[in-house]
């Protein structure tokens, strides 16, 4: 036999399984029925169990993991098309669906009331110049009073930075999605260089102390590393940091900031682009109190906790797979109070408001004690 005969083998076997998986999937379907008339949770996992032991132990040794592979995909697709049948459009998926419908011709405002962490010159103001030509900013001394003004209405829109490409996760943004409700509107991907400031005249053999934002500190470790004899001290923003060396009269303190504090606080530059990466960008999310989504939102971000077993994470990922979904972050944060669980952050692509996303969304929703839709949006 050649590859040809073989190949011919292989479609006749998947023919027969296709008729026995529709079969399987008809029954399902009538064992969905009948949990619904007796108010029966879809899932059963010692069941499930129960059934890869056994066809693992008729498979043998050497194909014994991948029977339990193919058997928890197969679970997996049988739970969804069951919670398909069963569950009425959900909230969550009618709310997405009427905002996607409403998309049409939408888009942010051009003068809008825009909250922002730190001061004057912060990159969170330079964020907000890029999704609005006016944004009437208001500043909070920290991130949960940028949260707080868009939950209570004092501000339509706020500005929250999430990652950095050479720090990684600004944690505390993640926390605060934990604690309150708000909805991505849009992402922004700011070019961040890091300039150290000074007063004028000082020289860089005058500083003793250099301050700035955590998050700036760990962009410019390889510069801050080469110095001896130096102090260096995280403040609440890079903005914060170049108001407190203007005021202080200080000729030892510098601070890591952008080059346009200098203007801003009459501060001259001791030396430019310090970051380590010279690729270094920001991500920033731009967050509103109601759900919004405008034309060409392309990314879906979801928040959700899952069951603590084995498989569970693997199952939510072929979900987002087996529909193409290409999955651009994955982040984890310890769940508060509790001994190794754990809270998940996606990101994924999605570039249409298909049925087949919208019944995912809802499953989800369904499926899970603890999930949260962020947003539908696009990323300038």
């Amino acid at each position: 036999m050649n590859l040809e005969d073989y190949r011919k083998q292989i479609d006749s076997i998947d023919d027969d399984i296709l008729k026995l998986f529709l079969q399987r999937m008809e029954v399902a379907g009538e064992i969905a029925k009948f949990k619904k008339e007796q108010h029966v949770a879809i899932g059963h996992p010692a069941r499930e169990r129960e059934i890869i032991i056994r066809l693992a132990r008729a498979a043998g040794p050497e194909f014994a993991s991948y029977v339990q592979m193919l058997y928890g995909t197969l679970f997996d697709v049988s739970r969804a098309h069951q919670h398909q049948l069963n569950s009425e459009p959900g909230e969550l998926s009618s709310h997405l669906k009427a905002a996607w419908d409403a998309s049409f011709n939408k888009t942010l405002p051009s003068l809008a009331s825009v909250a922002c962490q730190g001061t004057e010159g912060a990159y969170s103001g330079l964020a907000a110049g890029r999704c609005f030509q006016l944004p009437d900013i208001t500043w909070f001394r920290n991130f949960e009073g940028v949260a707080q003004a868009v939950k209570k209405g004092l501000c339509d829109y706020g500005i929250l930075p999430v990652e950095n490409s050479t720090y990684g996760t600004v944690n505390p943004v993640y926390d605060l999605m934990q604690q309150h409700r708000f909805y991505i509107v849009r992402s922004i991907r700011l070019h961040v260089q890091h300039s150290l400031l000074a007063l004028p005249g000082v020289k860089m053999s005058d500083i003793r102390e250099i301050v700035s934002h955590q998050q700036a500190i760990g962009q410019c470790d390889r510069f801050l590393s080469g110095l001896s004899n130096v102090k260096v001290t995280p403040v609440a923003n890079t903005a914060v940091a170049a108001d407190l060396v203007a005021t202080s009269g200080r000729h030892d303190l510098a601070a890591i900031c952008s080059h346009d504090c200098g203007r801003l606080y009459n501060l001259e530059t001791l030396q430019e682009s310090i970051q380590d990466n010279g690729n270094n960008y920001t991500r920033f999310i731009c967050i509103t109190k109601d759900l919004t989504i405008l034309p060409g939102a392309c990314r879906i971000s979801l928040v959700m906790s899952l069951p603590h077993r084995p498989g569970s994470l693997y199952s939510v990922i072929a979900k987002f797979a087996a529909l193409g979904l290409n999955l651009l972050k994955l982040e984890s944060r310890p769940v508060s109070g509790s001994d190794f669980e754990f809270r998940f952050y996606f990101d994924l692509a999605a570039t249409e408001c298909s049925p087949a996303v919208l019944n995912l969304m809802n499953e989800l929703e369904h499926e899970l004690e603890d999930f949260t839709f962020l947003g539908w949006y696009s990323e300038a």
